[in-house]
């Protein structure tokens, strides 16, 4: 995916579309359990559910499922630095791409 180096983009902070120069921010991980996760390890403690399907069912390896709905790319998360209050706002891109260059303006 490709997008400029400077763009013109509104500024919350100028109140004013102003230009904005844009580096590639390092994608975070927003945390390790999820609410599902958490939910469930909390009813472990209390005794409430246990490990495993007590033999109901049988399934196969888990190297034979882990792999499945993998993503090949990633949603590129990227900074906007406003020219005129040096203010930066975070954004994401709303698509998936496997590469995210920046083009400078010849």
């Amino acid at each position: 995916m490709k997008i400029p180096k400077i763009s013109k983009t509104f500024c919350p902070y100028c109140k004013t579309q102003t230009e904005y120069s844009l580096t590639v921010a390092k994608k975070r991980d927003r945390g390790t359990l999820k609410a599902g996760s958490l939910a469930r390890l909390t009813a472990r403690g209390r005794g409430k559910a246990g490990f495993g399907n007590h033999g109901s069912k049988s399934r196969k390896a888990i190297s034979a499922f882990k792999r499945t709905g993998a993503k090949t790319s990633k949603k590129s998360d990227y900074r906007l630095k406003c020219s005129v209050c040096k203010k930066m706002q975070v954004k994401s891109s709303k698509v998936r791409s496997r590469k995210f260059i920046i083009e400078t303006q010849n």
